[in-house]
C-alpha cells in the first residue's frame, strides 16, 4: 500500500527468511559503522535532508543524526531535535480510547450514532470499526480540495466538524467491518469521543495519560491556533506539492533526477498548520521520547493486562490475501516483528517500532515526507535497516 498524500500508514511487508524466535535477544544491535553508511547513503541517494536514529536493545543503544535540520542555513540535525510524528498520533489516540473503555466510560461495541449524527451506516460502525480502520468511512484526506488548502493556505486552521463532514459526505466504502481501508477520519471521530468523555481538551488527555506518567518532556500535540515547532527542531521539507503528488507521489523522472542531484530543492513546510491532522496526525516528538513511548505502548505499562492483551491480540491483515504483510489492529500495527506504527505529514516522516521477542526498538525520523522517487523517507531507511539487523530479505 502506498502512502496516501497527505497522510497515511505504509506497508512495508516484511518478508523474513529466518523466524523471528531464532533472533536471539542477547545479541548487540549490530554494526553501527555499517548502518550509519547505510543511512549515508541512502540519504545522498534520495535527497534526504536530515535524519535521526534510535536502535536500541536493553542498555545498549546507538543514537545519531545526520544531515542538515536547515537547508538554507546548513544547520545539522542533532539527536534532541523535534520533528512532526504524523500517523504514529493515532496510537496515542488510540492508547486513550482503551483506557477509557478500561474505566468503563466507553465499550468497543458502541457505535458511533450514540455520538454522531448523520453518519451514514452510524448505527453499524462501532468504536472498534474505528481503531481498526474498518469503519467504511473515506478518509478527508484523500480529497484534492483539501490538499489544495494545504499548499495555498497552508496556516488554516481546520475544525473537527469540519474534517468529519468532509470525510462522511462521501460515499461509505464497504459494509462496517468487512474490509480494512485507512482513513483520519475514524481518529478524528475519536478525538473528539476522547474530548467529550473525559472533559478536557485531547491535547490535555495526551499529557496526563500519556506524556507525563512517561516522562515524555519533548513530546506534544499542538492546538488549531499554536502549532509552531518547539526549540530545537528540524525544518521540514517537501518535493512538489500536496496535490500534485495525491495521484503519484514521484516527481516526474526529469525532476526526480535534478532533486537527486541537489539541483533542484524541496520546500520548507515546516510551519504548516497540522491541524487537519489532530488525533490523526498531529503530534511533534523526538526520536528518544518516541522509543520510550511505543516501548511501553507494546511491552506495557499504559493499559491493565487484560486490555493490554486484548490490543496486542487485535491485529488483522490489511490484504487478507496476504497474511504475512502489514496488519493493524486497535490503533496500532505490526510490521514483521515489529510492533507500532510510522507516520508521514507534509515536511516529515517517521517509523516507531519494538519487537517484543527480542527487546529491540527502532526509532527512525527524517524531515522530508517523500523521496523523489515518491518512497516515504523514513521507512526507505527502516526497511534497510531491518535487512541489517535481522539478517533477512524485505520485499
Amino acid at each position: 500500500m502506498k502512502i496516501c498524500k497527505p497522510l497515511t500508514i505504509v506497508a512495508l511487508v516484511l518478508l523474513f527468511a529466518m523466524t523471528f524466535s531464532e533472533i536471539s535477544s542477547a545479541e548487540g544491535i549490530g554494526d553501527r559503522e555499517k548502518m550509519a553508511s547505510t543511512v549515508e547513503k541512502l540519504m545522498q541517494d534520495n535527497a534526504i535532508p536530515g535524519a535521526v536514529v534510535l536502535l536500541r536493545k536493553g542498555n545498549d543503544q546507538w543514537l545519531q543524526a545526520f544531515g542538515v535540520a536547515d537547508l538554507k542555513t546548513g544547520q545539522p540535525v542533532t539527536t534532541d531535535m523535534a520533528f512532526r510524528i504524523g500517523s504514529n498520533t493515532k496510537t496515542m489516540t488510540g492508547t486513550v480510547v482503551l483506557q477509557l473503555i478500561q474505566e468503563g466510560k466507553l465499550k468497543l461495541t458502541d457505535t458511533v450514532s450514540k455520538f454522531f449524527d448523520n453518519v451514514p451506516q452510524g448505527d453499524q460502525i462501532t468504536i472498534a470499526d474505528l481503531l481498526a480502520m474498518r469503519s467504511g468511512i473515506p478518509t478527508y484526506s484523500d480529497l484534492k480540495s483539501v490538499n489544495r488548502q494545504l499548499d495555498q493556505q497552508p496556516q488554516k486552521g481546520f475544525t473537527t466538524a469540519e474534517l468529519i463532514q468532509l470525510g462522511i459526505e462521501q460515499k461509505p466504502l464497504f459494509k462496517p467491518g468487512a474490509e480494512f481501508n485507512y482513513s483520519n477520519t475514524n481518529y478524528i471521530m475519536l478525538g473528539v469521543i476522547i474530548e467529550r468523555l473525559t472533559g478536557m481538551s485531547l491535547e490535555e488527555a495526551f499529557q496526563q495519560r500519556i506524556f507525563t506518567p512517561l516522562a515524555m518532556k519533548h513530546t506534544s500535540m499542538p492546538t488549531a491556533t499554536d502549532w509552531k515547532m518547539p526549540s530545537p527542531y528540524a525544518h521540514g521539507y517537501l518535493f512538489g506539492t500536496n496535490e500534485s503528488t495525491l495521484d503519484d507521489l514521484a516527481l516526474p523522472k526529469d525532476q526526480q533526477k535534478l532533486a537527486v542531484e541537489g539541483k533542484l530543492l524541496p520546500t520548507d513546510v515546516t510551519n504548516g498548520n497540522p491541524s487537519w491532522a489532530w488525533a490523526a496526525g498531529g503530534a511533534v516528538s523526538t526520536a528518544e521520547d518516541l522509543a520510550t513511548y511505543v516501548e511501553a505502548m507494546v511491552a506495557g505499562g499504559l493499559l491493565d493486562e487484560a486490555w493490554h492483551n486484548i490490543r496486542l491480540d487485535s491485529f488483522k491483515p490489511n490484504n487478507p490475501m496476504q497474511p504475512e504483510a502489514t496488519a493493524y489492529g486497535l490503533g496500532i500495527a505490526k510490521f514483521g516483528p515489529l510492533l507500532g506504527h510510522d507516520g508521514s505529514l507534509p515536511g516529515y516522516q517517521s517509523f516507531m517500532g519494538f519487537d517484543p521477542q527480542t527487546g529491540m526498538t527502532l526509532i527512525v525520523l527524517t524531515n522530508l515526507q517523500n523521496t523523489p522517487s515518491g518512497e516515504g523517507a523514513a521507512n526507505l531507511l527502516t526497511k534497510e535497516l531491518c535487512k541489517q539487523i535481522y539478517g533477512a530479505p524485505i520485499d
